[in-house]
Parts: structure tokens; C-alpha cells; sequence
């Protein structure tokens, strides 16, 4: 098939990143050589797209098989449901390019409008929040909503202990989830920062 883009239930793959994908396929110079979609840990904080090489006979018996002119895509079929609204493109520049992968939906479906709070405050903290504190090595997770839908959450890795904790709790953390989710009462750390590798209570 030769068009600008190509559509696949949920997913977006452009002329350009076929291209791509054709030209690393031929230097591997095996007939029938194709290529896999799969994602690592699916709706957790650290989900990743992963594409691999797919030799003749051994992808998966339950993938979507999508055939192009010039190559196979195998999607793992656990994945889709991740993947909507994906697109995989291929960006060219001075050093060569790149590829682009977007997937909104790749660390958990956003919840609908009458899902619980629970809920909206998580897909929060997984999709906007952990990913910022992953570059200091920390996390935070949600430990219960109170009756005043007050937010209780705890911090782990390398936010456990840290001196600028409530600075990140008050002027990040606290400030976008009122500003998303306005029932919120008060955002509360019951953290133990006394212990941890950085613990910046006196015992």
C-alpha cells in the first residue's frame, strides 16, 4: 500500500516512519524479516514503546499482523489498547533524524468524568508527576482520598527524605491537582521523612 499515512485501528503510522522502517529491515538482509510493536509495563509510570526486529515465524500467535508494501508489522495485542490515538513518525534533520512516538493514552486510558477521584488523582501522579520526580529518583503515590477529599500521599526513592520535599509538594504536586481536580480539599504527605537516605527531621 502506497499512501501518505496509514491508519491502523488506533494507531498512526506515517509514510515517512515506513520509509524508516524499510530501510533498517533491508540492512539486516533477511527475506521475510519484519518488525514488532509491544509496550514495557503498560499503564505504570515507566511504560515504554518498544519496536523489534521480527524474523520469519516468530511473532506471537495472537498479533495483529499488518501488512505494507515494502514490510509485516506484528502489534502485540495486549498493547492496542494502549496505543490509541498513537503515531509513530519518522523526523528527519541535520544529524540524521529520529523516530517520534506519541501515545497518549500509554500509561493508562484517561478516566472519564464520573470516575472516582481515587482514580483521576492516580492518572495524575502516573502521567505528570512520577515522570518529573523520576529524574531526581523519586515517586509519590496516593494513599487514601478522606472523606473532606483531602489527598493523602506518600513519597518513596529519592523524594523519601529530601529537603525540598514540601517545596515540591506545595508549589508542584499540591498546586496541579487543585488546579485539575478543584474538589480537592488539601493535599497531605504523611511521608516518614525521618528516615530515607536524605532524612532532614532531627530524630
Amino acid at each position: 500500500m502506497s499512501v501518505d499515512a496509514v491508519t491502523l485501528p488506533k494507531i498512526l503510522i506515517t509514510e515517512s516512519a515506513q520509509e524508516h522502517f524499510h530501510h533498517l529491515i533491508t540492512k539486516e538482509e533477511m527475506p521475510g524479516m519484519g518488525l514488532r510493536l509491544f509496550l514495557d509495563h503498560p499503564g505504570l509510570p515507566n511504560a515504554d514503546v518498544s519496536i523489534s526486529f521480527c524474523p520469519p515465524g516468530e511473532h506471537r500467535g495472537g498479533d495483529i499482523v499488518v501488512p505494507f508494501e515494502k514490510f509485516t508489522l506484528y502489534i502485540d495485542r495486549a498493547s492496542v489498547s494502549y496505543l490509541e490515538d498513537a503515531e509513530i513518525d519518522y523526523k528527519s534533520d541535520k544529524l540524521g533524524g529520529q523516530l517520534a512516538i506519541t501515545a497518549p493514552n500509554l500509561k493508562g486510558a484517561k478516566p472519564n468524568e464520573d470516575d472516582s477521584l481515587a482514580e483521576k488523582v492516580n492518572y495524575i501522579l502516573h502521567t505528570e508527576v512520577n515522570p518529573n520526580l523520576a529524574s531526581h529518583g523519586g515517586m509519590v503515590t496516593l494513599v487514601e482520598i478522606t472523606p473532606m477529599k483531602e489527598v493523602v500521599l506518600r513519597f518513596g526513592g529519592g523524594c523519601h527524605g529530601c529537603g525540598m520535599v514540601d517545596v515540591t509538594l506545595k508549589q508542584g504536586i499540591e498546586k496541579s491537582l487543585m488546579t485539575q481536580l478543584p474538589e480537592i480539599t488539601a493535599v497531605i504527605d504523611v511521608t516518614d521523612h525521618t528516615q530515607g537516605e536524605n532524612p532532614y527531621y532531627a530524630s
